[in-house]
């Protein structure tokens, strides 16, 4: 049995209405005023981070996510606007788990805490 990591994202491509796969996401931590990366991955035919390809130490503070945009989009021969995705967030809890899921098209994207 595998477990989860405290951090997970997907990306379902609007345009399309399928996920966005063998994008690269990057993850951050805030540390005293700047962006350290923890690690990184890219999201799999479900569009999906399930797993990082290094460990990092997981307490509470600000996160952020960058997603390529830009050659994901270049791939799909789609215009876009956005070339890459940053999203920040808030742990404030290290027992809880943090869905950031992206909805992403070629000219907007959003966002939302999931489950």
């Amino acid at each position: 049995m595998t477990t989860r990591p405290p951090i997970t994202t997907h990306i379902l491509d609007t345009n399309k209405g399928r996920p966005a796969a063998d994008v690269n996401v990057k993850l951050f931590y805030k540390h005293d005023g700047q962006w350290q990366l923890l690690s990184d991955a890219t999201t799999n035919s479900d569009g999906r981070v399930e797993s990082w390809r290094q460990d990092y130490g997981f307490k509470p503070g600000l996160y952020q996510l960058i997603f390529a945009t830009a050659e994901y989009f270049e791939k799909e021969n789609t215009a876009s606007f956005y070339p890459e995705v940053s999203i920040s967030f808030q742990v404030a809890a290290c027992d809880e788990h943090y869905h950031v899921p992206l909805l992403l098209s070629g000219h907007g994207y959003s966002t939302y805490r999931g489950s």
